[in-house]
């Protein structure tokens, strides 16, 4: 068995999934983002949830592909990343005792680093080499 990343439970995941979604909606930028993408938001949530759980408990009921998803969406751009983690580290300390909302955090990061690079280097297409921030 392999030991999850940090102390959390499937249900603190779901729970902070459902929190972080209900900002998004009311988020004016990112809000209508989601919206045209996202026709079913108990799925979308599940599936997040699923990725989660997959990033920090290792469980293995994720099959997709984050980048992809945000490059095919096309309207995902690289300044879009810095209010969604915003956002998301806001719901974590919120919602987790303090020392699980920074691990949490953190690996939220790193991926969110990994995506914003994704789509500002592949779709976007600056000259010169890749912008490491």
């Amino acid at each position: 068995m392999i030991l999850p990343r940090f102390d959390v439970t499937s249900e603190q995941i779901d729970r902070v999934v459902a929190v972080f979604y209900a900002a998004i909606r009311r988020h004016e930028v990112l809000g209508p983002i989601f919206a045209g993408h996202v026709a079913d938001w108990p799925e979308h949530e599940a599936k997040i949830a699923r990725f989660w759980r997959n990033a920090i408990l290792y469980e293995r009921a994720y099959d997709g592909n984050p980048m992809q998803v945000h490059m095919r969406a096309g309207d995902v751009k690289a300044d879009h990343f810095a209010p969604w983690l915003m956002l998301f580290d806001e719901t974590l300390r919120r919602s987790l005792p303090a020392e699980t909302a920074k691990a949490w955090s953190e690996l939220a990061h790193r991926i969110g680093a990994g995506l914003r690079m994704g789509v500002e280097d592949l779709r976007e297409r600056r000259p010169g080499p890749p912008v490491l921030r």
